[in-house]
């Protein structure tokens, strides 16, 4: 027997906060809980904001960059991000992103297999809103 695929509305997104962290909106688009081995997120960072260091020792985190400008560090190593790049970072990395904006927000999909309960962690986080401009880039993506 055949498994139905999952469709979801953006209107049916919830995102969420990490713990007090208040600069990055986190969005699980499609994980665990849909039965997919994937985990991908949605990932709004205002401006100026970052995510503190963070590693997955299973999982190769992949970033796709839809709108705004950042530094990526991942361990000893650093990268400058824009529109249409996409960065790969190794399993076991010590890694964080910064929205090097003062004033607009960065935009990425995150793509993670074998996420180690990182799906779980966002969707536990404090509840947090879109605005027009985040549906409006999300809407984007899922057109």
């Amino acid at each position: 027997m055949s498994v139905a695929p999952i469709v979801k509305n953006v209107a049916d997104i919830t995102p969420h906060f990490i713990g007090e962290n208040r600069t990055v909106k986190l969005a699980v688009l499609a994980g665990p809980a849909d039965g997919s081995g994937t985990t991908v997120v949605f990932e709004i960072w205002e401006p100026g904001g970052s995510q503190p260091d963070n590693s997955h020792e299973e999982s190769t985190e992949t970033f796709i960059v839809l709108q705004g400008t950042a530094t990526a560090y991942s361990d000893e190593h650093t990268a400058e991000l824009v529109p249409g790049q996409v960065i790969v970072l190794p399993e076991g990395s010590v890694h964080h992103i910064v929205n090097t904006s003062a004033t607009e927000r960065l935009y990425t999909i995150t793509v993670m297999a074998n996420d180690g309960g990182f799906s779980d962690l966002i969707t536990t986080g404090p509840v947090a809103e879109f605005d027009a401009a985040d549906l409006a880039v999300l809407s984007g993506v899922l057109v």
